[in-house]
């Protein structure tokens, strides 16, 4: 039976790996070390030539963490997939091959607040920019797009405000303009969606949440559906064009479906550096082993806590698309059928103050910045993760004054929702 024929929990468990030949290991070991012996010569010089595959040096390639890549790759359906530092690497990593000087990408406003920040402020430095637009709008999308556009940017499900993209019409439109459409699967995950079904080019991951799923791990993953045509206009040189520091090599014509994936390894992840180290690949390949089980719990947690949230008169409002008064639920039916994922917003009555105290005021909640652990998480958006970001873009973003952010975990959801009831009596009283 090949890999591509077994289901999703069975790739969770096998895909990217086997017995480690030289000892028989089952559990993928950790390859601590920098450096691979060549052969002789003559194999050091296939590898540096891209004639053969094979390890070299850990900043390009490692063998823990080349299987949590190509673990990913199998459960997002992809081509290829590389594994590097964190979330905010593996956004550079996928635009790194895709861009230069003078080039933009159309983001979706309803981005993570850090994100935001680097494509507003930090990928100005290399001469990159990004138009925000409210995806909702597919027309607006649209007339975004220019002749120096060079990728459609959006998050499956929205972080904070769980807002589900439509990825089929934004991969339409993106086709449409002969560009790539790269979705952050990080709050879905490829249990309850996977964006290359529906039309995505690229995906990426903060494998920092629910992949590695016990805040143990900083990391990122991208991958690629390998379905892209680099070569079909001039816009995508570092693909298309022969390479020079590859004796001329041209990315596409040469490699196919993983011109993307091998152009990150021999150029991103050389000149960038952003190398995942091969502990935090072994941590994330065996948390990875339960995402199945943990997502189911996690889902069915967030809907009851967010169906008792809606019901409570101390909260004026809840963002989860799983809510059938969700103006999303719909759409989460098509995108993320197995569940509108664990993520929303909450709003409390009493504003920006009452937000405050009602973290403060949480025993089994943990106050962090973080999403996706087997813990439930809270934090206030407009006071910390979106605080860099004006008040009408923080709106934009979901993250107004008077919202906290909920990720809920696999505990007892009686649990949950108590913890919830007291701490909302002191903050609202």
């Amino acid at each position: 039976m090949s890999e591509n024929q077994y289901g999703f929990d069975t790739l969770a468990i096998h895909a990217g790996t086997a017995p480690d030949p030289a000892t028989g290991a089952r559990q993928v070991p950790i390859y601590q070390t920098t450096a691979y012996v060549f052969r002789d010569a003559e194999h050091a010089a296939k590898l540096f030539n891209l004639e053969e595959v094979g390890y070299i040096y850990s900043r390009l390639t490692n063998p823990t963490v080349a299987a949590l890549a190509n673990r990913v790759a199998a459960l997002e359906g992809a081509a290829g997939g590389i594994a590097c530092s964190s979330g905010h690497a593996a956004q550079i990593m996928a635009l790194f091959p895709l861009m230069q000087p003078g080039c933009n990408i159309v983001a979706s406003s309803r981005l993570y607040g850090g994100t935001i920040t680097q494509f507003s402020q930090t990928i100005k430095r290399f001469g990159w920019s990004a138009k925000f637009v409210d995806t909702e709008d597919l027309a607006a999308v649209e007339a975004a797009i220019d002749e120096n556009t060079r990728a459609v940017f959006c998050e499956t499900i929205a972080n904070p405000g769980g807002y589900i993209s439509d990825l089929d019409a934004l991969a339409k439109i993106a086709d449409a303009a002969g560009v790539p459409l790269i979705v952050d699967n990080t709050t879905a995950t490829p249990y309850l969606c996977r964006p290359i079904e529906h039309g995505a080019t690229l995906v990426v991951h903060s494998a920092t949440k629910y992949l590695t799923g016990n805040g143990t791990v900083t990391g990122g993953i991208v991958v690629d559906s390998g379905k892209f045509d680099w070569s079909a206009s001039d816009k995508f040189p570092s693909l298309s064009q022969p390479e020079p520091a590859y004796h001329g090599l041209t990315f596409h014509a040469a490699l196919g479906a993983m011109a993307f994936t091998f152009h990150s390894i021999a150029v991103g992840l050389r000149d960038l550096g952003m190398t995942m180290n091969p502990q935090g690949a072994h941590y994330t390949l065996m948390g990875i082993e339960t995402l199945a089980l943990r997502m189911e719990r996690h889902v069915a947690n967030a809907k009851a806590v967010a169906e008792w949230l809606e019901k409570d008169p101390r909260i004026e409002g809840v963002t989860y698309a799983g809510l059938e008064s969700s103006p999303w639920n719909e759409r989460a039916g098509r995108i993320v059928p197995k569940g509108a994922g664990a993520l929303f917003t909450v709003a409390v009555k009493g504003g920006y103050d009452a937000c405050v105290k009602l973290v403060d005021n949480l025993k089994l909640f943990s106050h962090v910045a973080n999403l996706g652990d087997a813990r439930s998480l809270i934090i206030h958006p407009a006071s910390t993760t979106h605080r860099q970001l004006e008040p009408e873009q923080q709106v934009k973003a979901g993250a107004a004054p008077n919202v906290v952010r909920v990720s809920i975990g696999i505990e007892d959801v009686k649990d949950i929702i108590a913890d919830l009831d007291q701490a909302l009596a002191k903050a609202t009283a």
